[in-house]
């Protein structure tokens, strides 16, 4: 039997990571209830992000410098108002974080210390415990969001479905353990991360399926760009699950990348071991294909104290008895973000009536096909700001009731017969042929009331996505459409329109 709780109108937001947490925050004294699968502060993407904020506060910094740097890697895609508007909110972003609670680190001077990483102009990666900017973030946020009256947080909770009605959300179906619950509200935000977890190889927690995507997708939602799959370039290779990630700040420090020959393959490429991700990743994945081990070497970088400077890497590599001081680092690629997700505007807005999304789970045009490294935190800090100025000038009408359908999905997710059909035919390099496969594997499963029927929708639509794009822009690589199409534009898709391509596929003639 479904429960009902009630939520007084207040805002419903599904997702414990940084956009949630800055939601929650800056709604405050607002009452809202928070939604998290696992204990707060856990299990996000956010608590493992080890670069750090992009921001453009050095002094030979400024916000065009950093525009232009997003566009390069955005590979023509990227949204050029939406962007700028999030760059020049990034010290607003980085001084609210300071005043809840997050210490960042601080050069000689007491001024905050910026890094380097790959396709940035300027030293500008705010960062904090060295590499364990997102532990430090999630760590003082969740603390205050506990500490904040006007905050409910509810974990061990899963949101199943949006309840939606006549394209305006109703409530939220959840499952506990003592079974489902219905949360009554017009107002429902999205942030619940990213995709990694639908990979055999990705630096997500595992549970980051897109949840999101499948709530708002079977609502009826518009998608966007869904194709665009950033994989890291050098993820810890040891045959974990998931992967670690060795942060790009590495590399921005002087790191190189070698195979088991010590050839630094790299050398001629336009920004080296700096280029954009998914140049890096296309060419570790095809010297990977050719029968070579990949590693990254900073045992030669001078003046670099990496256990200090990487602690939080340094003991991953330890604990798989590597000493990233003086040993080449087993890496290999791994699906690592989404710059795809939910269609949103700059205000977070979806186009259904009342639900927002922010963070990964989010689309605004900011990243456009391939994310600058550091930009996805600063995006999850502004547009969680912007989010909750909306909901806050956004009335609620106390909705009656929703007429409740019965959940038929099942309660438990599981994407273990997902992960390999994706890995095979949507990773780093894509062709038509395979991603056609993919879409005929997928489809049977999307449509079951399987375990996997979240997990496989979400992969369909990238899947269809993918197929429906036939060129190769920035994360997207298509091996059979290896050039730019001549002119470049953003995708969207509905999971109807997903399905029914997919159905194509599925009744065409196999070669």
């Amino acid at each position: 039997m479904t429960v009902l709780h009630n939520t007084d109108g207040a805002p419903v937001i599904i997702g414990g990571g940084l956009a949630g947490l800055v939601t929650a925050l800056a709604l405050a004294p607002q009452p809202v209830l928070l939604l998290t699968n696992a204990p707060l502060g856990l299990e996000s993407s956010s608590v493992l992000a080890q670069g750090g904020i992009a921001a453009s506060i050095g002094a030979d910094d400024d916000v065009s410098l950093h525009l232009a740097d997003t566009l390069a890697a955005g590979d023509g895609l990227c949204d050029e108002t939406v962007a700028a508007a999030i760059l020049a909110a990034a010290t607003a972003a980085i001084e609210q974080l300071v005043r809840l609670g997050v210490v960042f680190d601080r050069d000689a001077s007491d001024n905050i210390a910026l890094g380097l990483e790959a396709a940035h102009s300027r030293h500008r990666i705010v960062h904090a415990g060295g590499d364990a900017t997102g532990r430090d973030i999630i760590r003082a946020l969740a603390r205050k969001a506990c500490e904040t009256p006007s905050i409910t947080v509810i974990e061990a909770t899963t949101a199943r479905r949006l309840v939606v009605e006549d394209n305006a959300v109703m409530g939220v179906l959840g499952h506990t353990d003592r079974g489902p619950v219905l949360f009554a509200t017009d107002r429902v935000v999205i942030a619940t991360g990213g995709i990694g977890g639908l990979f055999l190889h990705g630096t997500n927690p595992a549970g980051s399926l897109g949840q999101g995507l499948a709530l708002a997708a079977r609502a009826g939602a518009v998608m966007a760009d869904l194709e665009f799959i950033q994989f890291h370039p050098t993820a810890l290779d040891n045959g974990s699950f998931p992967l670690k990630l060795i942060s790009e700040a590495v590399r921005g420090e002087g790191a190189i990348i070698i195979d088991e020959r010590g050839d630094r393959f790299m050398a001629g490429v336009p920004g080296a071991e700096l280029a954009p991700r998914d140049i890096v990743a296309r060419a570790v994945w095809r010297h990977m294909a050719a029968g070579h081990r990949v590693f990254l070497d900073a045992s030669n970088v001078i003046g670099l104290d990496f256990a200090r400077r990487f602690p939080t890497i340094t003991a991953l590599c330890r604990e798989a008895g590597i000493d990233p001081v003086t040993q080449p680092i087993p890496i290999r690629p791994a699906a690592h973000y989404h710059m795809g997700g939910i269609s949103v505007d700059k205000s977070g807005r979806t186009s259904i009536d009342g639900l927002w999304a922010c963070g990964e789970a989010a689309c605004t045009g900011l990243h456009g096909a391939n994310r600058l490294a550091s930009n996805s935190l600063l995006e999850a800090a502004v547009c969680g700001n912007w989010v909750a100025k909306d909901i806050a000038a956004t009335a609620s009408i106390r909705p009656r009731r929703p007429r409740l359908l019965p959940d038929r999905g099942a309660v438990r997710c599981d994407p273990a017969s997902v992960r390999p059909i994706l890995s095979r035919n949507a990773g780093v390099l894509r062709d038509g042929e395979g991603l056609r496969a993919a879409a005929r594997a997928l489809y049977p499963l999307a449509i079951s009331q399987h375990v996997a029927s979240d997990p496989a929708m979400v992969g369909l639509m990238i899947v269809i996505a993918a197929l429906r794009r036939q060129e190769s822009r920035g994360a997207h690589g298509r091996t059979d459409f290896p050039d730019h199409a001549n002119l470049a534009r953003r995708s969207t898709l509905r999971l109807d329109d997903a399905l029914q391509t997919a159905r194509g596929c599925v009744t065409e003639p196999v070669a």
